[in-house]
């Protein structure tokens, strides 16, 4: 794709309804259900609810008093030319019309605070969800695809409470109330202008059976639109180091048309119900002029009627209208609320067993015996059985996939081993409650990551309660406070989440320094140096020495040079453990961890 045709307007290109594929696994199982679970959430708020249910009756009922009354105004005032009682039914129209305008602002004020208070709900419940998840969940989805539940599929459940409920339920008393009325007035022409209904009816079922999967889709499409972007942005510096601009580009256009043909065809067809509409009033105002006019020659009805029935055939097409262009939106917002809902019902990450306790203190004396470890049919850990001494570091060392990562997160219970044990202090790890047992762990990994925060409170996330000279002690600890005393505004320097402003390395000692706040009596370690200067990494290496010592540490380690001076290095192939022992007693094996170093050795002398 070349620069001049990115610049070019963007050519829509239309493309067969047919041909647009809705997965059926992607439709609604039961949008009833997610109807009422929204109405679960309104009707949290009661008093309001009932207020506003009020205001809809009242305006309602006063919007079909008016055309009444002119009608009246008509045969009792106007044709007899009594002026003193049009004068009296003029004032009482303008209190009517008053009382209309009043109601309907008091029924939208209530209402969008009951939208507001929904929202606010569901948007807490989803994100206080995200963090009773499984890490396993956050691995297999997009953020961005994620981060769209919680933007857009809930601001559109927002939209759609503060435009569609109460003008659902307003045509609904409205369409009731206006039968009512024609059919006391005049049974034929209520039958006349009943005859636009079954034409009606069946345009809009057809129109609404094809928008409703569109919309669907539509919220699908934007979420994964969503989450290329949250993806592509985050890497943006391998896209530009490998010169994936224009791929990128292309993969994204194609992304932003699977959402616009959606889009297009969902907004052409659910378009077509005001022209249909508009279409059929315009019949139905024929009809009663025609079939009305006859009737008043006949005497059959008054001229104040006709006037009362194509004002009430206008009313009566109107709340049809709305209900219609609403059916549309509310399905939009049933397509988002079921996305969201889907995350909320999410199973959970394990609670803790009924028996779980606390471990106020431990040593850091840890056993893993026999362990065994799969996802569905494929096992990742075969029989993982060690020890790991109180202030002893142990260091993992194996090539991708042997099983490293998996005994971290083993160890840290965001995954429960399938068979053996692990042991903390002699208790069993699914015996400890989880919250507590992360408490005494830190975790200082390769891909330092940071707050949009200051300095200061990127630190102090370690430990909430610590003062600004814990906070500092921690820094001098991690080597870091003098290249943040040469910020321009120090620990308050703000940064974001990328770190911008500040390098690798420096980023890496704040996370130093925030595990060094923590006081954790487990360490974990992620290659925490790779990629970092010799300069920095020598600061990075006296700071990690401070953090270590007299903590059980765990060191996932690429670079033998960095665990040399290991208590314990355990060699991992395929989920097993192949070899064990310090550094000097793997290389007198000269086994895997004997050629492994050698060739690192000679790629060293080699650059």
């Amino acid at each position: 794709m070349s620069s001049n045709s990115l610049k070019q307007p963007f050519q829509y290109e239309k493309i067969p309804i047919d041909s647009i594929h809705v997965d059926k696994k992607k439709r609604a199982k039961d949008t009833t259900g997610t109807v009422k679970r929204i109405w679960s959430y309104l009707a949290r708020e009661k008093m309001k609810l009932v207020l506003v249910i009020l205001m809809v009756i009242a305006s309602s009922g006063l919007s079909l008093l008016g055309p009444f009354m002119i009608g009246m105004a008509i045969d009792d005032f106007i044709v007899t030319k009594e002026t003193a009682g049009l004068t009296t039914l003029l004032i009482w129209l303008v209190v009517i019309y008053l009382g209309h305008s009043l109601s309907v602002f008091l029924q939208n004020y209530w209402m969008i605070g009951i939208a507001q208070q929904t929202v606010f709900s569901l948007r807490s419940e989803l994100f206080s969800q995200f963090h009773r998840l499984p890490i396993a969940y956050f691995d297999q989805h997009q953020h961005g695809e994620l981060m769209s539940r919680i933007t857009n599929d809930i601001d559109n459940v927002n939209n759609t409470l503060n435009q569609s409920v109460i003008q659902i339920f307003s045509s609904v008393l409205t369409l009731i109330g206006t039968i009512g009325v024609m059919i006391y007035l005049s049974p034929l022409l209520t039958l006349v202008t009943m005859t636009i209904i079954p034409v009606m009816f069946l345009g809009i079922r057809w129109i609404t059976k094809r928008t409703g999967p569109l919309y669907k889709l539509q919220q699908r499409n934007l979420g994964e639109v969503n989450g290329y972007v949250e993806e592509i942005v985050s890497g943006q510096h391998i896209v530009k180091t490998f010169s994936q601009e224009n791929r990128v580009m292309r993969e994204f256009e194609q992304r932003n048309k699977d959402l616009n043909h959606v889009g297009f065809w969902a907004l052409t067809i659910s378009g077509f119900i005001p022209k249909v509409m508009n279409m059929l009033n315009f019949l139905s105002f024929g009809l009663i002029a025609l079939v009305g006019g006859l009737l008043a020659i006949k005497g059959f009805v008054t001229v104040g009627v006709i006037v009362i029935f194509t004002e009430y055939a206008r009313q009566f097409t109107r709340p049809l209208n709305e209900l219609s262009n609403q059916f549309n939106i509310l399905l939009s917002a049933v397509a988002g609320a079921e996305r969201v809902f889907r995350v909320i019902d999410e199973k959970q990450e394990e609670t803790d067993e009924e028996d779980a306790k606390e471990l106020h203190s431990i040593t850091g004396h840890i056993i893993f015996d026999h362990v065994y470890f799969g996802y569905e049919d494929t096992a990742i850990l075969k029989g993982i059985s060690f020890e790991a001494n109180p202030g002893e570091t142990v260091a993992l060392v194996g090539h991708t996939g042997a099983g490293k990562t998996t005994i971290i997160n083993l160890l840290a219970r965001f995954y429960n081993y399938d068979e053996g044990d692990i042991r903390i202090d002699g208790t069993s790890l699914k015996s400890i409650k989880r919250a507590n047992l992360r408490q005494h762990m830190a975790f200082v990994l390769q891909d330092a990551f940071l707050f949009h925060a200051t300095i200061r409170e990127n630190i102090r996330y370690g430990k909430l309660a610590a003062t600004d000279q814990e906070v500092m002690q921690a820094a001098k600890n991690a080597n870091a406070h003098e290249f943040i005393e040469k910020l321009p505004n120090g620990y308050d320097t703000m940064l974001d989440q990328s770190g911008s402003g500040i390098s690798q390395g420096q980023k890496q000692l704040l996370t130093i320094a925030r595990a060094l706040l923590a006081e954790p009596t487990i360490l974990i370690l992620d290659e925490a140096t790779s990629n970092i200067d010799t300069i920095t990494e020598l600061k990075i290496q006296e700071a990690l020495k401070r953090l270590m010592e007299g903590r059980t540490s765990f060191v996932i380690a690429h670079r033998l040079n960095t665990i040399q001076e290991a208590d314990h290095i355990i060699m991992l192939e395929h989920g097993e453990i192949i070899e064990q022992g310090n550094h000097h007693q793997l290389l007198a094996q000269q086994g895997q961890y004997y050629q492994l170093n050698q060739n690192q050795m000679q790629q060293s002398k080699a650059n």
